[in-house]
């Protein structure tokens, strides 16, 4: 049986600072470092030593596998196919700029590969698609026990590359999770059906 825990960093200064993070290198605030021990701390007590720990490659995700990995005395491997979204020229503005410019994607049509008005920023299909590649890579693996440490955004295409949604039926899906929350994921040996066991729980 796989178990996949999914964990989407605490506190970072972009959130306390108003600004869009994105592909923005915010870094953990002194409540992110302390949330982040007491999930590698909740981790530990349930996952055995055999695990392998996946990250996105930004500061605030690194760090936070960092400290996951201290306490299982592993090394994350970093993959920045795990970043958030990249607003482009948004990233480290205030929130009042991103939003003030922003185009929503349309109700019905064609949304994975809207323009959201931001120069330099990916599309909703861009972001999924380097995300279902990471999540393929990572679950080539059969290390039944993995850690994967993201971003609220970028959660939502790790649990739909989990549960094999086909990326072009992608473009509603939204799986939300708060900062320092843990998703579970879980497959099972007889059937191999792919379960979400737990959305961003803590």
């Amino acid at each position: 049986m796989r178990t996949v825990y999914v964990v989407t960093h605490p506190e970072a200064t972009h959130h306390v600072d108003r600004v869009v993070g994105g592909w923005f290198d915010s870094e953990l605030t002194p409540d992110g470092e302390r949330a982040a021990a007491a999930v590698a701390e909740s981790l530990r007590a349930k996952v055995p030593d055999d695990v392998e720990l996946y990250a996105s490659d930004l500061r605030r995700t690194a760090r936070t596998a960092e400290v996951i990995g201290e306490r299982f005395g592993v090394t994350p491997v970093l993959d920045r196919r795990l970043r958030e979204k990249s607003y482009g020229e948004a990233g480290g503005k205030p929130q009042e700029w991103l939003d003030t410019r922003f185009v929503p994607p349309p109700a019905v049509g064609e949304r994975l590969s809207h323009d959201e008005g931001i120069p330099g920023a990916e599309t909703k299909g861009a972001m999924a698609a380097r995300v279902y590649a990471a999540m393929e890579s990572i679950l080539e693996s059969r290390c039944e026990h993995q850690i994967v440490v993201t971003h609220g955004g970028a959660l939502t295409f790790v649990i739909a590359a989990w549960i094999r949604m086909p990326l072009e039926a992608a473009g509603y899906v939204d799986f939300r999770g708060s900062p320092g929350s843990v998703t579970v994921l879980r497959e099972d040996d007889y059937f191999h059906n792919r379960q979400v066991v737990t959305l961003a729980g803590k």
